[in-house]
């Protein structure tokens, strides 16, 4: 025992430099100590955001005004976020439904949901007005069941993959850094995308490539994927590097996006919760669906069109709703966003 540190106490807590990274700013998504614990530092997410970039590890809300426009919200509402992600659009929403509202927030994603609670929790919405739930946006059915709420005033969801999601190397979804090729939007259940690709055909990537990202090069791109051992995002780029070296430099993006869509089943997911929802609405109830990929928005499409004609809905939008110029030119993540609401009759 060391004969100057008095009996029973607990010794003095060491200090461990953080790690120094090279240049003038850090690089690497670890690296980014700051915009990663934005506590500590209140003032360097609006820094960030301000330059047209979106701070590590969060997630800026696309049409924001536009979303909260459509779900025509009041006090004492009660309603569904049917993607949570960052809680953007939820602070938003509970903003406009206190007192006496509550919002339900699905998310499937069980790495960041624990941190979008604690931020809402943090700024005030207790569970007697919020609740959040692990569960994919198809399973709205289920979750309202469960609850006893036989329909609800508004349901909302915005699809796609969060920003969260896409800067963390960790989680595979960007080809810009090195990581595990997983892309599951939780990592808990369902095989990884380089277990996917390792199991696909040439047949079935083809598919996934046309349907889930428009690749016009899809067969032959999948000719030379399909079944490749690859274990990290950038085995997967100097793959496609080497099969479509003289095509668009897109195909590497899109890519990315169709083996996204195929291992989180994304497609049918959105299917059965276009099927679903529109039933949990009370009559005059808002289904405001925000998407980012042509596939996505041609089924919300449709499925407002069908349900209009079937008298389930009394109208919805005929135009769809786009980014705002000064929106696109702060946040380049909203250019291909598009919103569309629908009215239950």
């Amino acid at each position: 025992m060391n004969s100057d540190q008095p009996s029973g106490e607990e010794p003095a807590p060491v200090h461990v430099r953080r790690k120094r990274y090279s240049g003038k700013n850090p690089r690497k998504f670890s690296e980014k100590y700051k915009e990663l614990n934005p506590e500590l530092y209140p003032d360097i997410l609006e820094k960030i955001a301000a330059s047209g970039k979106t701070p590590a590890g969060t997630h800026l809300p696309v049409l924001m005004q536009e979303s909260i426009d459509a779900l025509q919200l009041a006090a004492g509402m009660v309603g569904v976020d049917g993607t949570l992600g960052f809680g953007g659009h939820a602070r938003e929403i509970l903003s406009r439904i206190l007192p006496a509202g509550k919002l339900i927030g699905l998310d499937v994603d069980p790495i960041e949901q624990p941190k979008t609670i604690e931020r809402l929790r943090h700024a005030g919405y207790g569970p007697d007005c919020f609740e959040a739930v692990l569960s994919n946006y198809a399973g709205i059915g289920k979750v309202l069941g469960q609850r006893g709420i036989p329909t609800v005033d508004f349901i909302f969801a915005d699809l796609g993959c969060s920003s969260m999601q896409i800067d963390d190397p960790s989680r595979g979804f960007t080809f810009k850094s090195k990581g595990p090729l997983d892309m599951r939007m939780n990592p808990q259940r369902g095989i990884s995308a380089a277990d996917w690709l390792a199991r696909c055909t040439v047949g079935e990537l083809t598919e996934a490539l046309r349907e889930n990202a428009d690749e016009p090069h899809a067969e032959r791109i999948a000719s030379l994927l399909a079944g490749k051992n690859l274990q990290t995002t950038t085995d997967l780029v100097n793959a496609i590097d080497a099969a479509a070296h003289d095509v668009s430099g897109d195909t590497t993006r899109r890519v990315f996006q169709a083996l996204r869509i195929a291992v989180n089943e994304e497609f049918s997911a959105l299917d059965a919760f276009l099927r679903t929802a529109p039933h949990f609405l009370k009559p005059g109830g808002r289904l405001v669906i925000l998407t980012f990929h042509s596939g996505e928005d041609r089924r919300v499409k449709k499925c407002f069109q069908q349900l209009h004609r079937d008298g389930v809905f009394r109208e919805f939008s005929d135009d769809v709703i786009t980014a705002s110029a000064e929106e696109r030119r702060a946040n380049p993540r909203s250019i291909p966003a598009k919103l569309r609401w629908a009215t239950a009759q």
